[in-house]
């Protein structure tokens, strides 16, 4: 069941992070270009200026690397199977009132990502039928068989946005025409965060390891803005040295 509200207009910037990670251990707090990474991806969605940011953690160590910064911090417990359940509990800590009607939840290895990519999704929720809103760019000819990128399947509705249909590590859809990557990046509805972190996975996303097949399970509409570029993720040795080179150039 979808939920459908009026067009939000106090939203707020959650960024989960953890250090318990397998492949780039204490990968928040990796310096790049003299800060830690996590500081470099809350101040690209201070730069939004969307609303209040804050990183959603259970580590003390990022907490006080956001402070430092000038930034805040919500404690969060560890045991959490996602970002959107890590986010989900600090918005119930920083806001029981219910002030905050949408937020955005940015992953914390984008450090140098692009504020009009977490603009863009934001905008489209002023469609009031609009219950979560990700952005989507064209995916490279590499990237087409790469199971580790993930596909959005939608129906365009005009040229630069549509509805989501399905998502998929294949190369969806078939026939002649492009792909689009997905990007990990979503603006929620208040309303629908609470009914989507509220419901048991579903079958396909147990099958596809994608949560976002839970929010079309439930029949959200789940509707995708078209960007120009993907954003650089931070999940290996290679990637860091590349946001290093990035960021020491600005």
């Amino acid at each position: 069941m979808a939920v459908s509200l009026d067009p939000p207009t106090n939203p707020i910037i959650l960024i989960p992070a953890r250090l318990a990670a397998t492949r780039l251990p204490g990968k928040p707090l990796l310096d790049i270009a003299g800060q830690p990474m996590i500081v470099h991806v809350w101040r690209r969605a201070m730069e939004a200026e969307i609303g209040p940011v804050v990183v959603a953690t259970p580590d003390q160590e990022i907490i006080d690397a956001i402070e430092a910064a000038g930034g805040r911090a919500q404690r969060t417990g560890y045991n959490h199977e996602s970002g959107s359940d890590r986010i989900a509990e600090a918005l119930r800590e920083l806001d029981p009132e219910r002030r905050h009607d949408a937020v955005i939840n940015v992953q914390g290895d984008l450090p140098v990502l692009d504020p009009q990519t977490i603009r863009a999704p934001y905008r489209l929720l002023a469609d009031p039928s609009v219950d979560i809103a990700t952005p989507v760019a064209l995916a490279a000819e590499d990237e087409r068989d790469n199971p580790n990128v993930v596909k959005a399947v939608f129906e365009p509705i005009g040229e630069r946005y549509g509805r989501a249909l399905y998502f998929t590590r294949l190369p969806a859809p078939s026939g002649p025409g492009p792909l689009y990557h997905h990007i990990g990046l979503y603006a929620y509805r208040r309303e629908a965060l609470d009914a989507f972190v509220a419901a048991p996975q579903s079958v396909l996303e147990k099958r596809e390891k994608l949560e976002q097949l839970r929010a079309l399970a439930l029949g959200m509409n789940v509707s995708v803005t078209v960007v120009d570029t993907v954003p650089l993720g931070v999940d290996t040795h290679a990637d860091l040295e590349r946001a290093r080179a990035l960021l020491e150039l600005k």
